[in-house]
């Protein structure tokens, strides 16, 4: 008899979640070469997102959140190179030190290479995931990783835990710009949530529907559900979706792992799908 597939996650993340700004999670299956979104979750804390990954289920998901730190950087502060010794590390320290540590660490190297990177950040056009600001990457690996490690989840590369609980780092702007260009497609800013960006979202999610990314897997959406990612012009449901693509990607290529390349670095971790 074959075993039954994992559910789906994919987690578009907030490090400081509330009502007006959630963390989302797009919950679905694979079948065939279609990812089924069945529905959306909000969560309005993190301490519901700590409940939530401890539930007892079988999933393998895509969270649009970072899961180590530059190499570069880490050495050079001369903390821990062993992942899980570092996100220890990192854990205990307040958000007001690591702006602070980080920001004199910028401001001592030239213009033009302030931030330290991950080997595929330029590959993925991914932000660095020192960067305290615009966005707040920093902040959101400071957030996530401890609750993740708390929780027990097996992380590909990184940490073995709970493998029924598969947790990867995704990126949405990866498959977002292979369909769409660099055309924006969301925004926070009321002011800015224009038609341009609505008609993004449009033919972002119709590329989606017919299967157009190089994972050839095609999104299977609901007509309510296509509504809500449609409508959502800050794109965080959408966001999810795009993760939840990526988490059905790499459960198609499987344990142990789940699609990452043999040169994963096991202290910077890698961008599922890059």
């Amino acid at each position: 008899m074959t075993a039954a597939l994992p559910a789906l996650v994919g987690c578009d993340f907030s490090s400081a979640p509330s009502r007006r700004k959630p963390i989302v999670i797009a919950h679905g299956m694979l079948s065939g070469d279609g990812v089924r979104l069945d529905r959306l979750e909000r969560l309005d804390s993190l301490a519901d997102f700590a409940q939530w990954l401890k539930q007892p289920q079988a999933w393998v998901g895509g969270f649009d959140v970072p899961f180590g730190l530059p190499r570069a950087l880490v050495e050079h502060l001369g903390w821990p190179a062993e992942w899980h010794a570092c996100m220890v590390h990192y854990g205990q320290l307040s958000r007001a030190q690591i702006r602070d540590t980080f920001a004199a660490f910028c401001s001592a190297r030239p213009a033009g290479a302030k931030f330290a990177h991950r080997a595929f950040d330029k590959r993925a056009g991914s932000s660095p995931s020192m960067k305290w600001v615009n966005p707040p990457v920093a902040y959101m690996l400071h957030a996530a990783v401890p609750l993740l490690l708390e929780a027990g989840v097996h992380l590909p590369g990184l940490h073995a835990g709970d493998p029924s609980r598969v947790a990867l780092e995704a990126y949405p702007g990866l498959l977002a710009r292979e369909l769409i260009g660099r055309r924006s497609y969301k925004s926070d800013d009321k002011g800015k949530q224009t038609p341009d960006r609505r008609a993004a979202r449009v033919e972002l999610l119709a590329q989606l529907e017919q299967g157009q990314t190089r994972l050839g897997l095609r999104a299977v959406l609901r007509r309510e559900l296509r509504a809500v990612l449609l409508e959502d012009a800050t794109g965080d449901a959408l966001d999810a979706l795009l993760c939840l693509v990526q988490a059905a990607w790499a459960l198609q290529q499987g344990p142990p792992r789940y699609g990452l390349p043999d040169e994963v670095d096991a202290l910077e971790g890698w961008i599922v799908s890059c």
